[in-house]
């Protein structure tokens, strides 16, 4: 069964988290920075809705 948008942008901010672990936000705003120098709008949409889902993964 595919997964949804939404639940494709969890399953993608877990993955990273886990991949990059401390390093997991400066590779996603490293992404957003070369999106935008490549001026792919919908790419830096997609990696800011990841990234608000990681931040919500952080404990308060």
């Amino acid at each position: 069964m595919p997964l949804s948008h939404e639940q494709h942008l969890w399953a993608c901010a877990v993955a990273i988290e886990r991949l990059h672990g401390a390093r997991a936000p400066t590779f996603v705003a490293e992404r957003i920075g070369a999106l935008a120098l490549a001026g792919d709008a919908a790419g830096i949409a997609r990696w800011k809705a990841i990234a608000a889902r990681m931040a919500r993964l952080a404990p308060q």
